[in-house]
């Protein structure tokens, strides 16, 4: 049996990334909340001032996350994936917030357990699925016990509503399933099937109907489509190579919906302009490479998925954020990793960052 040891030194590479990224994210929540936070609470660092806690927090979480023995705790993410459930179903308790039961108020403190339930996911699956006695060549085991416990994960977020991270849960599941060795013809069995419940879903029973109608008249022309998806256009549009300099955008001044939250993308393009984009996501993309390399030199199946998983997640969370901003994927609601307000956010992806950083440490004795 191959025995690990864990090194003193980590991926440093991939944390000042991180820094960064937490950096430039606590710059832009300001500069494009700043005007609506005066509006509603009568203090330009209200936002700010939260996310600078979950930002500290964030940072704390990534050093305590990098000194643990991962696999030594993994076992405990079955019950850990019961509990996410339990969060999963208290949130319809709580008051809607914009149609939405997304959220669990624990008096000052709000968490979204759909992020949480992500994340625990990715190290279950993790851990499940790099057990020598499972044979993912049988379909029996490849259903029994993931689809019940995750099909219902997935059907209490689709219930909030919250399409976006039931996307990026489906997928990144889907794409552990495939790394760890499960047959296309099983996994393609499970996808047509999920295809035609979603359209039941959107066509059948009218679940985010108009909002997948507006997609598709604003694939022709993004003017064409939803009130978000104009502004985010000409959001972008207004910013040109070089943007309008920061805390100078105009669409921040309640035109663009959620400016701070689900469309910071575009109003952070329309005051660093395409350049400044350009420097964003290639810090995306090194954050993102560093975690396959980190996969790749992993000496077990388990870190290997873990790594993959945590990876893919954030891949898809950005490629899906980007996407409805930039009008190729329907409204969804999801944050921007690092960029973003939004405490659960940002703690889960600083989480997924901290997996990466333990995993770098981890070679062969």
């Amino acid at each position: 049996m191959k025995r690990f040891r864990t090194e003193r030194t980590v991926d440093e590479r991939l944390m000042l990334a991180y820094l960064s990224a937490i950096l430039i994210g606590l710059i832009m929540v300001y500069s494009t909340s700043s005007i609506l936070a005066e509006s509603r609470f009568g203090s330009h660092f209200h936002f700010l001032g939260q996310q600078f806690i979950w930002a500290l927090l964030s940072v704390a979480t990534v050093w305590l996350i990098g000194k643990i023995d991962l696999e030594r705790y993994a076992v405990y993410s079955a019950p850990a994936l019961l509990v996410m459930l339990l969060l999963l179903s208290l949130v319809f308790l709580m008051p809607s917030r914009n149609g939405s039961q997304r959220w669990l108020m624990l008096g000052p403190l709000t968490v979204q357990p759909s992020e949480l339930f992500k994340c625990v996911m990715i190290f279950y699956l993790a851990f499940s699925l790099s057990n020598q006695k499972r044979n993912l060549a049988d379909l029996k085991q490849l259903v029994f016990p993931y689809v019940p416990i995750l099909g219902l994960g997935l059907l209490l977020i689709v219930m909030e509503p919250d399409l976006g991270t039931t996307l990026v849960i489906f997928i990144t599941a889907l794409g552990m399933f495939f790394l760890a060795g499960a047959r296309m013809k099983h996994l393609l069995a499970g996808f047509v099937p999920s295809i035609g419940l979603a359209a039941l879903l959107v066509f059948g029973l009218g679940y985010k109907k108009a909002r997948i109608l507006d997609y598709i008249a604003s694939v022709k022309n993004p003017l064409d489509g939803s009130y978000q998806v104009k502004q985010a256009a000409l959001t972008l549009g207004s910013g040109g190579l070089l943007g309008t300099g920061l805390g100078e955008g105009r669409q921040k001044l309640f035109f663009l919906p959620y400016p701070h939250t689900d469309f910071i993308f575009a109003a952070t393009g329309e005051e660093i302009g395409l350049i400044g984009l350009i420097v964003l996501l290639s810090l995306f993309f090194f954050i993102l490479w560093r975690g396959l390399r980190i996969a790749s030199a992993q000496p077990d199946k388990f870190g290997y998925l873990l790594a993959s998983g945590m990876t893919l997640s954030l891949f898809v969370n950005i490629a899906i954020n980007i996407g409805v901003v930039t009008a190729l994927l329907p409204v969804t609601g999801l944050a921007l990793p690092f960029i973003s307000y939004g405490g659960s956010s940002l703690l889960v992806s600083s989480i997924a960052v901290g997996v990466l950083i333990n995993l770098s440490r981890r070679t062969v004795r």
